[in-house]
């Protein structure tokens, strides 16, 4: 896996500038930074909107999430465009993707063209404003993408063009998709027509990033009907509720990461063969299933009885 190498003349010069203008100072914050477009914060994002505030438009977010990070895999696997710090001495890689692989290891630090930081960013929060009405998350919506995206090209992992593409591709799928999502009413057709241009990929992409999108892709397609047919949960605005439901969806995506591993070695996971990458795919795919449509049924059962616990507490103090 060796890369495509092209840029624009003026690409690589920008952030040799924007590296030695900065300094030492702007790598920190570039690295501050970037942290809003990486997977812990969208997914907290995500699962406070769902599991919490207003589950509908958490399915809404997660739709266009997951449609963003499937064909942004999609691309990077057509372009197969090399890091900028790969083929430029004079610029540095702050944050590499993995840091226990080589930085030079293509297939551990993964293509360039588009940037998914940048297209996650500009997704979610362009998504934001639809919601909620504040002034303060239109100029999220434009704010946070940003330095995101100058993030990723000061940290030496992105070109310009990968910046400015995620960008676009990230806003025109919040945006558009929202518009979409809300206007129409059978979602099913819409879920099958983006599978199925995702699963396209197949048939040329070998990268466990694009399978690991579409497994969750499968996954909150499923669980998005299951849960509305037969869980039905209710929102909460009770701050414990929220940060039990928010850890609780941590520790479920964790464990079950964990737990569906165990029957492979790291050797098979990670060996870049057809059947690791399906397998790969469906794990995810139940992990998200999981942790979208099926746990949210302990919601209620455990929020009874800790009112109720409460209650009783609060009434034999009183007596």
């Amino acid at each position: 896996m060796d890369g495509n190498t092209f840029y624009f003349w003026f690409e690589p010069r920008f952030m040799e500038w924007l590296q030695r203008t900065l300094g030492e100072f702007g790598g920190i914050l570039a690295k501050i930074f970037t942290i809003f477009g990486e997977e812990v914060i969208l997914i907290a994002v995500l699962g406070f909107i769902y599991w919490c505030w207003d589950k509908e438009f958490g399915k809404i977010i997660g739709v266009n999430i997951v449609t963003a990070l499937c064909f942004s895999t999609l691309l990077k696997n057509v372009f197969l465009r090399r890091r900028p710090y790969m083929d430029h001495e004079s610029i540095k890689c702050l944050k590499p993707i993995s840091s226990d692989a080589d930085q030079t290891d293509i297939a551990a630090q993964g293509y360039s063209f588009p940037s998914t930081h940048s297209t996650n960013s500009a997704c979610v929060y362009t998504s934001l404003p639809f919601s909620f009405k504040h002034k303060i998350f239109k100029i999220l919506a434009v704010a946070l993408p940003l330095v995101v995206g100058f993030s990723r090209m000061m940290l030496g992992m992105h070109y310009p063009t990968d910046v400015l593409t995620g960008w676009v591709l990230g806003g025109l799928t919040g945006i558009g998709l929202t518009i979409v999502q809300k206007k129409i009413r059978r979602h099913w057709i819409l879920y099958l027509v983006i599978f199925l241009i995702t699963a396209s990929g197949v048939f040329y992409c070998r990268t466990e990033d694009y399978f690991t999108s579409l497994g969750v892709m499968a996954g909150l397609f499923a669980a998005i009907p299951f849960e509305k047919a037969v869980v039905d949960f209710k929102n909460t605005r009770n701050p414990l509720f929220c940060i039990m439901r928010i850890a609780g969806g941590f520790a479920v995506y964790l464990t079950l990461n964990l737990l569906l591993k165990l029957p492979f070695s790291d050797e098979f996971l990670h060996s870049g063969s057809m059947l690791s990458y399906l397998v790969r795919t469906i794990r995810y795919a139940v992990i998200t299933f999981l942790a979208i449509g099926v746990y949210p049924l302990l919601f209620g059962p455990i929020e009874n009885k800790l009112r109720a616990l409460w209650q009783g507490r609060t009434s034999g103090a009183r007596s």
